[in-house]
Order: structure tokens, then sequence, then C-alpha cells
């Protein structure tokens, strides 16, 4: 097969497992009403549903970076897509809440596997900065619309036969996904794990994701300053600053130090996650708003959200990577995050009764060509100046950084603003904190990215050897 065909179609691989972690970070909102009264979960514990997912989730993702540097991205991928098709079908078949929960935390795990290199193979792939580019564009769509499309198929799959299928879906995109994964996916020649493997390091960090991302989730139940919530938080990063210590003194360890030290990556990481959390915040009280606050059923809540997903489409198209070689990443970055700041700003103020049409649909076209015209230049810039060798790493950290952060956004927005607001004022004041996240996002790209020339670093970047 021809070198460029495969590599373009491996891209469509990856993407597909992108795609299944995407679909079943939403997917499973709109179903939960019926999930707790088919397999009895109290309302206490229904929230167990979305946070044992998003515990194994955030927990692996650094170490499923770095094994993927280790002993080969291909393997990790794979892994990780097999894991999750495998508790898909299994969640699809619980009969008790506990099973279920089981299931969920699996698929975490899955999905941190393949996320946590995805990136990195991508990169790898695609080491010419204009078709890099045009890579990163196809991937971006995936992960921003796939969010949106969760909600309006959970909907549909929950009316019209029932939420198992929610989890069925998986399956025949998952078999795909390893079928072709093996054959179309290339193996990088991985470090190795002759030096010796960092297990100490990797049970550290990921203790001490679990921990803290357990600790957020569980904030709203217990209070932000209970010793539940700052003793989980304390240990958390307790256990993360011994991993720094531990890290700084291995010769081989699981998070090289010298990650740290690239601007680039630092920045356009901070910049991600003010930036989901406020996508988070978005999706997430706009679908309670629709649905509690307007009427909307589950389906005509995926529908409301469309225009976002069908306007990050188009900019995916090639739009957003036109412009970010004219304009240069930096500069479409900005005006990205300028307009999803004003689209939150314009939902914040849209009273009880206005229509959706043409306040709420402006608003959520604005939110897609900003959410489109951001994407991209951050996965651009946040991976610019990361050696070949710790692709894996790089992107493992951006991604922990992107869910952790958006996780602790999202459950700090919603406890401040249900415990300051009622009705349709906790609403406003939501989108209010979450418009001020993505203003702060565009503050960390004009100070921290602002020394170096980061367009002429992309334009320019040659392929870094693999070798140390």
């Amino acid at each position: 097969m021809n070198a460029n065909l495969r590599r373009w179609m491996a891209l469509v691989v990856v993407c597909f497992g992108q795609l299944m972690i995407m679909l079943d970070s939403t997917i499973v909102n709109v179903a939960l009403p019926y999930i707790q009264r088919d397999l009895g979960f109290s309302q206490a514990n229904l929230t167990w549903v979305v946070n044992a997912y998003l515990i194994a989730y955030g927990g692996f993702l650094l170490v499923a970076g770095r094994v993927g540097d280790l002993i080969g991205r291909r393997k990790v991928f794979l892994a990780g897509v097999f894991l999750f098709t495998v508790a898909s079908v299994g969640s699809g078949f619980s009969q008790g809440a506990d099973n279920l929960i089981v299931g969920r935390f699996l698929q975490g795990l899955g999905g941190s596997l393949s996320a946590g290199v995805i990136i990195a193979i991508i990169v790898t792939e695609f080491q010419r900065p204009a078709e890099r580019a045009q890579a990163m564009s196809v991937f971006t769509l995936v992960i921003a619309g796939g969010g949106s499309l969760g909600l309006l198929a959970g909907g549909f799959l929950t009316e019209w036969i029932n939420w198992h299928w929610i989890f069925f879906i998986n399956l025949p995109i998952g078999v795909a996904t390893l079928v072709l994964g093996a054959w179309l996916i290339e193996e990088n020649e991985g470090l190795g794990l002759s030096q010796g493997v960092d297990l100490l390091g990797a049970v550290l960090i990921t203790a001490s994701l679990m921990l803290g991302v357990y600790g957020i989730v569980t904030a709203t139940d217990y209070g932000w300053t209970s010793p539940h919530t700052l003793g989980l938080v304390g240990a958390a990063l307790g256990l993360l600053a011994v991993f720094v210590l531990l890290e700084s003194r291995l010769r081989n360890p699981l998070m090289p130090m010298r990650i740290l030290g690239i601007r680039s990556l630092m920045g356009a990481t901070g910049a991600r996650a003010l930036l989901f959390t406020g996508l988070f915040v978005n999706f997430f009280v706009g679908a309670l708003y629709l649905q509690h606050g307007r009427g909307y059923s589950a389906f005509e809540t995926g529908l409301a959200f469309l225009p976002t997903t069908l306007m990050i489409g188009v900019m995916s198209s090639g739009i957003a990577a036109r412009l970010m070689a004219r304009v240069g990443p930096r500069n479409l970055l900005m005006a990205g995050l300028a307009g999803i700041v004003a689209a939150l700003t314009i939902l914040s103020n849209a009273g009880p009764a206005a229509g959706y049409a043409p306040v709420l649909l402006a608003a959520y076209v604005l939110l897609g060509a900003g959410a489109g015209s951001s994407f991209l230049p951050l996965l651009t810039i946040s991976m610019s100046e990361v050696p070949l060798r710790d692709a894996g790493l790089g992107s493992g950290f951006s991604n922990v950084v992107m869910q952790v952060g958006g996780a602790l956004g999202l459950a700090s927005i919603t406890s401040i603003s249900t415990s300051h607001a009622q009705g349709y004022a906790a609403f406003q004041m939501a989108y209010v904190l979450a418009a001020l996240c993505v203003a702060a996002a565009l503050v960390v790209v004009l100070a921290v990215l602002r020394t170096r020339n980061t367009d002429v670093v992309i334009r320019e970047q040659a392929p870094v050897e693999e070798a140390a």
C-alpha cells in the first residue's frame, strides 16, 4: 500500500478510537434517569456511573502515554480499544448497579490507554507542519463534535430503543478499529525497558490522579471545605510532590522533568484546560437548562447543540488549517477564544423567555466557530517543540491536565453557581464563570506564549530525531 495513503487511513482509525471515547463522555448523561429506574440506583449512587469513568480515565492517562513511548504506541492503543470495547459490551449487559459501575471504570481505563497515545501517533505519522495541521483538523473535529453527537445519539437510542444500546453501539466501532488499527498503524521504535521500568513512579502518579479526581467529583456531595475533600486533595498533592521528587532523581523516570521546561507545551496545556472547563460547563449546564428550564426532550437537546458541531465541522474541513497557515496559530487561537467568550456571554444574558432562534442559535453557532478555530492551534502549539521520543508523554500530560482541569472547573463552577443562586440565576452565573475561564485561557496565551515566535517555530519545525 502507498505509504501516504496508509498514513491517512491510519488517521481515520485512531479517530474512530477517539470518537468512541468522546461519544461515551456524554452519551450516558441523557440516559441516567432510565438507568436509575431499571438498575435501582439511589440518587447519590447514580453519579458513580459518570464518576467511575472519570476517575479511571484521568488516573491512567499519563502512564499510558509514557508506556506508549517505551514499548510502542500501537500496542497501547489497540490494548485500550480492546478493553474499552469489551467493557462497553459488559456495561450494556449490566443487570445491577455494581456491574455497571465496574464496567464504567474499565471503560475509563481502556479510554485512557487509547487517548494517551493518539496525539503521539498523529504527531509521529505527520511530521511536516502542513500535513500535521490537516491531520489535527480531522482529529479536533472528532474531539469537539463527538461530545454533542453523543447527546444526540444518547437521546435517540434511549428514547427509541433502550439505554443498553448506548454501550452496544461501541462494539462494531471497536471491532473495526482493532482490525484496521493492527493493519494500518505503524509501530514506533520504543525506547525500551532495558534500563528498567519506573513502577514506583507509575503507582505514585496514578494514585495521585485518582485520589485527586475522586476528591473533585465528590466535592459537591461533601463540600469543598469538608475533611473528606481537603483530605483527598491534600493526599493527592502529597503523592504528586513525592512523585516529582522521585522523578528528578531517577535516570530512567516515568516523566522526565525536561518536559516541564517546554514553554509551548505548558502554556498551551494550561489554556486548553481552561478552555475545556468553559466548554464542559456549556454542555453540562446547557443540557440541564434546555431539559429542565425549557422542557426539551433528550433528543431535542442533542438537536439544539447540533449547530455547534456543524460549525466545528465546517472549520475543521480545512478552513482552520488554511487560516492558521495564513495568520499563524497564536493569532487564530486568540480570535477563537474571543469568539467563545462572546458566545458564553450571550448565553448568560439570554432571558428565560428568549427563543431558540435567533439568540441561542447565534450563540451556539459562534461557540462552534470559536471552538473550531481554537482546538487545532492549541494542539499544534502544545506539540510543536516536544521531541518525538517524548510525544506520548507530552500527549498524555496535555490530556491529563485537560481532563483533571476540566473536571475541577466543572465541579467548582456548578457548586458555586448552585450555592449562590437558584433557578435561572444559577444557570446565568455558571455561564458567566465559564466565560471567565475561557477569558483566562486567552490571558495565558497572551502572557505565556508571548515571548516566543510560535508561528515561526511551527512553520519551520523540522522533524525531531528519535534518538535521545
